[in-house]
């Protein structure tokens, strides 16, 4: 599998505090990879530091062979990475039509011919396109933050926590949906994630974080090791 999004040896933190400790994995094309480990290990800080809303300071974050560590977020939008943050962040007041054409600004040009592909990766987004997305149930926000994301074609999707408050009949279809993206299109998906039923049913490999660092790579069969998950998940 040849390389899409590698991290090599990532340093980054809040404040002069470090949260990250020289991280490094990469990510294939049409691969799905989950980050998973207990509470305050450093997941969110590596993928809000993977799109570049935290600094790095050390190390380096290439995609498809070109370094994108020291770009800008709307930068690396640009050069192919889209982005769902923890609690989706849609915007409430506009309308689902509306909330689309903000996530096309990354790319006019790649969005044009996404927009129907994308509502039909999620349904449900056709039959509210009008409607105010704060007026939406969660899952069909998480759907519309997800499409939002792709709508200007990324090479690599990272979501932090997309079956956060979601009824389990929505994470299936919101997993099934992500799984068939990569296999679709070769995009590459980083999800960070607590529903280890989801991650072992779509992710291709699981790297384990602790104390800022990735400890073990998993497969995703191993997650039925009862030994392993708590040892470190803690569940």
């Amino acid at each position: 599998m040849s390389a899409l999004l590698e991290v090599s040896n990532v340093e980054a933190g809040y404040g002069g505090g470090r949260v990250l400790n020289g991280v490094s994995f990469g990510v294939g094309h049409g691969e799905v990879l989950a980050l998973i480990g207990r509470n305050g290990v450093g997941k969110t800080t590596l993928m809000r530091a993977l799109i570049g809303l935290v600094r790095l300071d050390a190390g380096e974050i290439s995609l498809e062979g070109n370094a994108i560590g020291q770009d800008k977020p709307y930068a690396r939008a640009q050069s192919g990475m889209g982005y769902v943050p923890q609690g989706r962040e849609i915007f409430g007041a506009l309308t689902v039509a509306e909330n689309l054409q903000v996530g096309a600004q990354a790319n006019r040009a790649r969005a044009a011919d996404m927009k129907e592909k994308v509502v039909g990766y999620f349904p449900i987004l056709k039959k509210r396109y009008t409607q105010k997305a704060g007026t939406m149930s969660g899952g069909e926000q998480q759907q519309l933050a997800i499409a939002r994301a792709l709508i200007s074609a990324p090479k690599v999707l990272l979501l932090d926590e997309p079956s956060e408050g979601i009824q389990p009949s929505i994470v299936d279809l919101i997993g099934d949906t992500l799984q068939h993206i990569a296999h679709d299109t070769g995009i590459g998906v980083v999800l960070v994630e607590q529903d280890m039923g989801m991650v072992e049913r779509i992710a291709n490999r699981c790297c384990v974080m602790d104390k800022g660092r990735i400890v073990e790579t998993l497969s995703p069969e191993q997650l039925g090791d009862e030994q392993l998950i708590r040892q470190y998940l803690a569940l």
